[in-house]
Formats: structure tokens, sequence, C-alpha cells
């Protein structure tokens, strides 16, 4: 199985259960970034996939102590390096 190089630019939906990243940037539309930096999506903040809903269900990710849940779609708009 290859693995990817810990540094290596993906997206917060790519991530598996209990892998942490660190965010680089967020690609979304105005509204939806705004709503992302609400809720403390940071470039440069650190981010823990809990879990994944079944069938493409929403994302539970963790930043600091707050668990969120994030349609898969927006996951994709946030780009995280691996730590």
């Amino acid at each position: 199985m290859k693995t990817a190089h810990p540094h290596t630019a993906t997206t917060l939906s790519s991530l598996h259960p209990g892998e942490t990243a660190t965010i680089a940037s967020i690609h979304a539309e105005e509204a939806l970034h705004q709503r992302l930096l609400a809720m403390g999506f940071r470039t440069g903040k650190k981010v823990e996939l809990i879990r994944r809903a079944r069938f493409s269900g929403p994302l539970q990710v963790r930043i600091g102590t707050t668990d969120i849940l994030l349609r898969k779609a927006e996951a994709e708009k946030i780009t995280v390096h691996r730590t």
C-alpha cells in the first residue's frame, strides 16, 4: 500500500478516521468561506477526522475541543497537509 508523504496537500474529505492534518487553504464561495471561518476553520489550524457517515454522509471533524459535522462536498473545499 502506498503511503502519502506527510506534507502532501490533500482535501479534508480524503482523510481517514483518526488522522490529523493542518489546514492549508479553503477554496469555497464567499458565503461558505465565511461560515467555515466562523466555525473555526482557519489556515494553520489542526483538525482531526473523527468519523465518516456511511453512503457519502457527513464527516465529523474535531478542531480543538469542538466537533463539527461537515458535508463531504464542503470538506472537499478545504486543503490540508497531513501531520
